[in-house]
């Protein structure tokens, strides 16, 4: 890959088969020679982010490796990344959409479905603030942005910030059915109380449940919860 490095291994996800995952290699990886991703508003700091695996992605996709696949069921990954979570959600069957603004993210996706062997699935560009420049067409591999409403909106390790938080309360709003559900799987980030009162002014019922472990052979120590929020929906064990 032209202007930085990539690494490729099995991933183990609890509840599912392995995937084969390719991603960036390290944390110090940047590559933006069009400036698409400055236009965007991602800096270097941030560049690499979306390309590298994370406990929260795997909680996450443990979660989605449970949930039954039902019929009808629109499912969106918000800020999916490397979108772990989506490619075992679609490879049980599931209807789901991948997003992320990152103008990578959707070249890697295609790659980990060649790997893999599995069918191609939807993606769409997500960016959650409506203030933010729109994408550039020239940039790699440009796609349409989200659309349309969904029952189940997911995603992990997305309130990094205030206005993050505010900004994806927001989208939400825009893109969850009058009855819909919301997985947020989160590491204890100090934003969660900015998106519960966004959430909150939206109709949605909250639920947390801790997701610590401790550090075992093959299992990485992790700190954090699932927070759930449910509107015009009952109750159900995710």
């Amino acid at each position: 890959m032209p202007g930085y490095q990539t690494k490729q291994e099995l991933v183990a996800i609890a509840g599912a088969e392995p995937l084969t995952i390719r991603s960036l290699l390290d944390r110090n990886q940047f590559a933006d020679p069009l400036g698409a991703a400055e236009r965007l508003g991602i800096s270097s700091a941030s560049w690499p982010l979306f390309g590298l695996l994370w406990p929260s992605g795997h909680h996450l996709a443990a979660r989605l490796a449970r949930r039954p696949v039902k019929a009808n069921e629109r499912i969106l990954e918000m800020g999916c990344g490397i979108a772990l979570a989506s490619l075992v959600a679609h490879r049980r069957g599931a209807d789901i959409t991948a997003s992320d603004r990152h103008p990578l993210t959707d070249a890697f996706l295609l790659e980990n479905l060649r790997l893999n062997g599995l069918a191609p699935m939807k993606y769409r560009h997500g960016d959650w603030d409506l203030s933010s420049p729109p994408r550039d067409a020239g940039s790699v591999a440009a796609s349409a942005p989200v659309c349309g409403q969904y029952g189940l909106l997911v995603g992990s390790d997305l309130l990094y910030d205030r206005d993050a938080s505010t900004a994806l309360a927001g989208f939400i709003g825009r893109h969850a059915r009058a009855q819909a559900e919301v997985w947020i799987v989160d590491p204890d980030r100090d934003n969660r109380a900015v998106f519960n009162r966004g959430m909150a002014t939206l109709g949605f019922d909250r639920h947390e449940e801790r997701l610590d472990c401790i550090a075992s052979p093959g299992v990485l120590a992790y700190k954090g919860r699932l927070l759930l929020y449910r509107r015009g929906v009952p109750g159900e064990t995710a």
